[in-house]
């Protein structure tokens, strides 16, 4: 009996071995199909990418099939090896864990895909669209999009792992949603100079190299815009750098804008004795001068001549032209100034200094002297 029983329990064994043994060959040789097949779909994306650069604007299709096609191939390798392993007999008290081990592949490579997918097309509209735009707002949002969308697909696929590990979902986003909150209220005064530097830079009233003059704040040169402050030069050469809410919240002028030249206007006077059409003649001689040897005056606009108000001292007059900008603004002002001081004392014609006529009245009859 005992003989006879340990013959029936070998040939059990060896049933039980072969049919074990059987399931491995069959996982294995499904396991090296999905192997050819992966190098078949490596090879295809090859081809259909090549194809897609030449029939898609800036082949932005031969762009974006080439980002997924690492995530291609794992996906048919793990799926290949996930099926062959279901025909492993010894690993059938494991299902569970394996079946949560490959889905947890299954998401990152999922995650990978549309990672590699987004941060490719903004890569591609940066080269190939951004470059031609006139305005530099795309060049700063887009590598900062690109991060996010990064941060956004590997915290998602975060999320559902710890799912798929049996961990609530629940729970943890509220446990977030209280963190989020707690965060954002420590970052108010940066997140609000964040999103403020998002409408200065979308709205592109100010940009590099402009001179600007904030309300009763500083005036200079701009020298960068960026996401929290912006950052200027002024006269005196000292940067100042002002947090970009300020920016939002204060009147702006832009001497850049909206074109570079800058409309001047010298104001002055001449004596109540003075021939005022030989003055008006005189100045808009000199300022044409000005005009012709200055080369920070614009030259295509012919100067104004007009006088302005009776003065206490002078009859005012006012002469208005142009400079190339801000800065010329100051040399044509300056030299035209000269050259009409000089001008009037060669003509003759007098510029008063404040004066008060005082007239004495006849005296009363019969008074005596």
């Amino acid at each position: 009996f005992t003989t006879r029983s340990l013959f029936d329990g070998t040939i059990a064994a060896m049933s039980f071995s072969n049919a074990g043994y059987e399931g491995v060959i069959t996982g294995g040789l499904i396991f090296a199909m999905s192997l050819v097949v992966a190098a078949a779909v490596a090879f295809a994306v090859r081809f259909v990418a090549a194809r897609l650069d030449t029939t898609t604007p800036y082949g932005v299709g031969g762009v974006a099939l080439r980002s997924v096609r690492n995530s291609l191939v794992a996906f048919v390798v793990v799926l290949g090896a996930y099926v062959g392993l279901d025909f492993v007999e010894q690993l059938d008290q494991w299902h569970t864990e394996v079946q949560r081990g490959f889905t947890i592949l299954g998401i990152l490579i999922a995650a990978h895909a549309l990672s590699a997918g987004s941060s490719a097309t903004v890569n591609w509209y940066m080269v190939n669209i951004s470059a031609r735009t006139e305005t530099t707002f795309d060049d700063r949002s887009l590598p900062l999009l690109r991060r996010f969308l990064r941060v956004f697909i590997y915290g998602l696929a975060l999320v559902l792992i710890l799912d798929t590990l049996g961990y609530s979902i629940g729970l943890l986003l509220g446990g977030l949603g209280i963190t989020g909150l707690a965060v954002a209220l420590a970052l108010q005064p940066t997140l609000t100079n964040y999103f403020a530097g998002t409408y200065v830079m979308s709205d592109q009233a100010i940009k590099p190299g402009d001179y600007i003059e904030l309300q009763g704040g500083p005036a200079g040169y701009v020298v960068d815009v960026g996401w929290r402050t912006t950052k200027i030069r002024t006269w005196l050469n000292t940067l100042v750098i002002i947090p970009n809410a300020v920016m939002a919240d204060t009147i702006i002028t832009n001497y850049q804008g909206p074109d570079p030249a800058l409309n001047i206007l010298v104001y002055g006077g001449v004596s109540y004795a003075s021939d005022l059409q030989h003055v008006e003649n005189v100045s808009l001689d000199v300022t044409r001068s000005v005009i012709a040897d200055n080369a920070e005056a614009v030259k295509s606009m012919d100067p104004w001549f007009g006088y302005d108000s009776f003065g206490d001292s002078n009859i005012n007059f006012w002469i208005f032209l142009q400079a190339t900008d801000r800065v010329g603004s100051f040399v044509v002002t300056n030299d035209l100034i000269k050259r009409l001081h000089a001008r009037f004392a060669a003509e003759g014609i007098e510029i008063n200094y404040p004066v008060r006529k005082i007239v004495f009245g006849e005296e009363p009859p019969g008074a005596s002297s």
